[in-house]
């Protein structure tokens, strides 16, 4: 078995389901929201799952970057080749990474988001292959397993290694309502056939364009008066908004009630608050991209809370046919595993003006 380099970034995703769409600064903040720590949770998914395994040895970091986990998780084959002072931050996990390779590690396996994804790639290069635990906002990079078990079923099993982009988002502009990303590299990724999510695509050729407007028009007609609608993010449910006459905000959650937005760029808290004075509530989602994701990317506000709220029957997920064409299986990652398996082996896509498809949903080994 592999020696393994190990570390979290402890405070990764805190922003998504306070409505930050991302951490990178603002860990801080993200905790006066009232935001908790997710990513060690989802680490421990993916440790649990490799605790078994004969001969398997990990170096990692010091405290809430990596040994808090593996003590956990009951994992006693490890050493720490690098102790962090203080609160983490990206030069860790950088000084990190430079230790695991001087350790001799076979692979580097991740805990985070892009921007974790971007300081490990800063620091190995190409030098060794890495797999990241999704646990961020955004994971535009094509660096990670679709979901923590299944980081662990690449490990386990017979996995190739590939080249995978490393991307990240400019936050700022996120946050502005202006999806800007940056190519950083090509990093050599541990992966495995429908286990490791690829890169997000954006689709914006004329006929995408009229399937969103017939797509919109659809969904104008069909929307129940005196229910509450919590509508994603993207450029389809955006053109759903702008059929209603009503502004969205692009890469939020807004809330729609008769024809009208009753919160803009909503948060998890304004999300639960608003569907218990509203019971009657439908949840629009698009999947992003070529990577497919329902839930678990860029819309964290959706939390298995709020969707266990709303119902999961009550989820209604819309997609252009040229994305449908390009994404071979949807997926949800929502952090509870009950949520996820709730949605079943597939799912109907409203694909255009009175059209639907029927798409597959990538179940976990």
């Amino acid at each position: 078995m592999p020696v393994i380099g190990f570390l979290v970034n402890p405070v990764a995703g805190m922003g998504g389901s306070v409505g930050l769409k991302g951490t990178d600064g603002k860990a801080d903040e993200a905790r006066q929201r009232g935001a908790v720590p997710h990513a060690p949770d989802r680490a421990a998914i993916a440790l649990a799952a490799l605790k078994g395994l004969p001969d398997l040895t990990f170096l990692s970091c010091s405290g809430e970057m990596g040994e808090d986990m593996l003590e956990r998780c009951g994992i006693s084959r490890y050493r720490i080749v690098y102790t962090a002072r203080g609160t983490s931050t990206a030069e860790d996990t950088k000084s990190a990474v430079r230790a695991f390779i001087a350790g001799c590690a076979d692979l580097i396996l991740f805990c985070g988001g892009d921007g974790t994804a971007r300081d490990v790639f800063a620091a190995a290069g190409r030098s060794v292959p890495i797999l990241g635990i999704p646990a961020g906002v955004k994971m535009y990079s094509a660096v990670f397993a679709v979901d923590p078990a299944a980081a662990a079923g690449i490990l386990t099993g017979p996995y190739t290694v590939t080249d995978g982009d490393v991307v990240d988002v400019d936050e700022e502009a996120y946050r502005a309502g202006t999806l800007a990303t940056r190519l950083y590299g090509v990093a050599r990724v541990v992966a495995r056939a429908g286990m490791t999510q690829p890169a997000k695509q954006v689709f914006e050729e004329a006929d995408e364009e009229r399937a969103k407007e017939e797509i919109a028009r659809f969904m104008a007609e069909v929307m129940l008066p005196d229910t509450l609608y919590l509508i994603g993010a993207g450029t389809t449910t955006e053109a759903i908004a702008r059929r209603l006459g009503i502004e969205k905000t692009l890469l939020g959650v807004d809330t729609v009630l008769n024809g009208k937005i009753i919160a803009a760029d909503a948060d998890e808290k304004t999300l639960l608050s608003l569907t218990e004075k509203y019971p009657d509530a439908r949840i629009i989602v698009s999947p992003i991209g070529a990577q497919g994701f329902i839930l678990g990317r860029g819309s964290q506000q959706i939390s298995p809370a709020v969707v266990r709220t709303v119902g999961i029957h009550r989820v209604i997920v819309v997609a252009t046919p040229h994305k449908l064409r390009e994404t071979p299986a949807l997926y949800v990652d929502s952090g509870d595993p009950e949520i996820d398996a709730g949605f079943g082996p597939s799912v109907q896509v409203i694909s255009g003006y009175r059209i639907a498809q029927r798409k597959k949903i990538h179940q976990a080994l």
